[in-house]
């Protein structure tokens, strides 16, 4: 059975020739969004996948735009809107030393280099330069950690743990 992993989220239609807008979710869109790619389309509350055939890929503002095989204009796109583009661990590729991959990451426990627990990575943001970790607090609060060198000290994948050394006023 796949394991299904997020490579993107369809938010909307993009002019009237069968382009879709994708909030895209990997660090691979180059990748991922390659013509002749195959990635799996899942609806808002579906399990079963629909397999999609990239056609073309281009980016505009913060978006990916993306048009798939058979789906030549709006009207075939539309009820795409919502869903969730995935790729299965079959697709996934070796990382370099010291890369990881979001689902590798969500769910790890951060602590200090002294050993007080912050809290558990819920999500990755990716606004800009560096990764933005959230972390839900042990008081429900949500922190916000970048994934700097100056801050992340040691990930352990294995053991579900990362070791911050928190810069000042960063979990106030």
């Amino acid at each position: 059975m796949d394991k299904w992993f997020n490579v993107g989220k369809i938010v909307n239609t993009h002019g009237i020739r069968g382009e879709v807008r994708v909030i895209s979710k990997t660090d691979f869109s180059e990748e991922r969004y390659k013509k002749g790619n195959k990635l799996y389309f899942f609806a808002e509350k579906s399990t079963e996948p629909v397999e999609l055939a990239i056609k073309s890929h281009r980016k505009h503002k913060n978006f990916d735009l993306l048009t798939f095989e058979g789906y030549d204009n709006v009207n075939q796109v539309e009820k795409l809107k919502g869903g969730l583009l995935k790729v299965s661990d079959s697709q996934l590729h070796e990382l370099e030393e010291g890369e990881y991959y979001y689902h590798e990451i969500i769910g790890c426990m951060v602590v200090t280099l002294e050993g007080e627990e912050i809290g558990t990575i819920r999500e990755v943001l990716a606004p800009g330069a560096n990764d933005v970790w959230v972390v839900k607090g042990k008081r429900g609060k949500e922190i916000l950690i970048p994934y700097i060198e100056d801050i992340v000290k040691e990930i352990n994948i294995v053991d579900k743990q990362i070791k911050i050394l928190p810069m000042e006023g960063l979990l106030d």
